[in-house]
Order: structure tokens, then C-alpha cells, then sequence
């Protein structure tokens, strides 16, 4: 199933996406929810940000070669003990669709293309080994940066926390395997930028979730951000940035 969140005549609402249309669900994917049976085409509605979680929890430098173009290469072959988590605020989600507003005292944005996990209920201490009883599906996820700001404070939540900075969707995709090797893709006007693959992330979904979840509750709808591969990508005003992600759809937003 492909979960949307979509707004008809002022009224939001799940649905399920099916060859190009949307039938409506009374109710949450997260509780208990019924197919109404009223079918929309796309052109009829608005997708919005397929989940509005409590939290995004996302995990720095999962790929070798991103942590490489950061500056940090002893990645490659001494990887730290523990993921590097931080997070993002509820603020920052959006959809794809929907503008990414530049910030205003902003200098260098980077978009960060990744694989994005969506929490199905209350988690605490999930085991790796069955992470995905814990996981409604998985979706596109954009964790743009603001690296000036990253550089001077040392930490994340000022350059990554801006409203707007965190693009999920189109869609939440239920059927997903254990272990895996999804393209990920992301263009700026057109133009390939990032070109990598989540067989190549350090620490694993299972590791990443049980690692979070010793530390804080999850929460249904909360949303884990898996990493980026190498090629992040600074962009201006007026930019459209492209995301895909191997039967997830295509994310498009541009910059305002």
C-alpha cells in the first residue's frame, strides 16, 4: 500500500494511492481506519506531508563517502561506536509540492537526499533483529542543512531545524524488505547530484532503531532519517530539487 495524506475541500484526511488514484480512509493508519470508498483523482486533491510526526530523529554521517566529503575520511575504516543522532523539529516537515523557504539569514543550503522510516506505535527498545514490527513503511525524506551555521555552532539543531527543512513523501510505501538496497537519487535543476545506494549505510536500520529507541520512546507517526549518501548539494532561491528513491516515488520541491 502507498499511505498519502491529502486535503479535499478543507478536509485532511489517508488515503491509499493506486494507479494515479487516491481512495479515502476514515481514521489513521496509526489506530484504526476504514476504507470510506470515495475516490479522488490526484488533479482533485492536495498531498500533503504523508505524516506529521512528534519527533524526526536522524542519524549524521551514515554514509562513508558523505562522511568523507564532510572532512571526517577515518570513517571509512574506524566508524564510531554508536550512530550520531539528532533532531529535527515537527516544524520543519513539509511535502512534496510544498516550497522550501529559504532562511533568512541563511548562506549555504544542502540538501541531503534519504531513506526515511515512519514508526507504526509506541517503541521502546526495539530489538534489531525485529525492527520491522515497529515500522508502518518507508518513505523519501530531505535533510537540508544550513552548513555555515552547522560550522560555527558545532552541533545540528540550528542548521538542520529551520521550518521547511525537513520534505517527506510523496508517499508512505508498507512494503518493505529487512535488509534494503534502495537507489537514491537527487537532482537540483535537473542535474544528478547524488547517485548512492542504502546497502552502503554503516550502521543498519536494526542497529539505528534499537540504538534510538534504548535512549527515548517512539512514538506512532515519528519519523527516522537513515543517512545520506555522498554529493550533497547547495542550492539558491529558486531551485527544484528532485528526489528519487526506488519505488518510492519522486519527491519534487523548490526553493523560495
Amino acid at each position: 500500500m502507498q499511505i498519502v495524506r491529502a486535503k479535499y475541500e478543507n478536509e485532511i484526511f489517508y488515503g491509499d494511492l493506486h494507479e494515479g488514484k487516491v481512495t479515502r480512509y476514515d481514521g489513521s493508519p496509526f489506530v484504526v481506519w476504514e476504507n470510506t470508498e470515495e475516490v479522488y483523482d490526484l488533479e482533485e486533491i492536495e498531498l500533503l506531508a504523508p505524516v506529521l510526526p512528534s519527533k524526526v530523529v536522524a542519524i549524521a554521517k551514515n554514509y562513508a563517502k558523505h562522511a568523507a566529503e564532510m572532512g571526517l575520511p577515518e570513517y571509512s575504516e574506524n566508524m564510531p561506536e554508536n550512530p550520531i543522532i539528532f533532531i529535527k523539529p515537527s516544524t520543519s516537515v513539509i511535502g512534496s509540492g510544498q516550497n522550501i523557504k529559504y532562511p533568512t539569514i541563511g548562506e549555504h543550503v544542502d540538501i541531503e537526499a534519504e531513506l526515511a522510516l515512519v514508526i507504526s506505535k509506541v517503541s521502546k527498545n526495539i530489538d534489531k533483529n525485529n525492527w520491522m514490527d515497529h515500522v508502518l513503511g518507508i518513505t523519501i525524506a530531505n535533510d537540508l542543512s544550513e552548513r555555515v551555521l552547522q560550522g560555527k555552532t558545532g552541533h545540528f539543531t540550528r542548521a538542520k531545524g529551520f521550518d521547511t527543512f525537513c520534505p517527506l513523501g510523496p508517499y508512505i510505501q508498507t512494503e518493505f524488505v529487512d535488509s534494503p538496497e534502495l537507489q537514491i537519487k537527487s537532482y537540483v535543476n535537473g542535474d544528478l547530484k547524488q547517485d548512492g545506494n542504502t546497502r552502503d549505510m554503516m550502521f543498519k536500520i536494526g542497529e539505528i532503531l534499537e540504538f534510538i529507541s534504548s535512549i527515548m520512546t517512539l512514538l506512532p507517526g515519528d519519523v527516522i532519517l537513515t543517512g545520506t549518501p555522498e554529493g550533497v548539494s547547495k542550492v539558491e532561491r529558486g531551485d527544484e530539487i528532485k528526489i528519487e528513491i526506488d519505488t518510492l516515488g519522486t519527491q519534487i520541491n523548490t526553493v523560495e
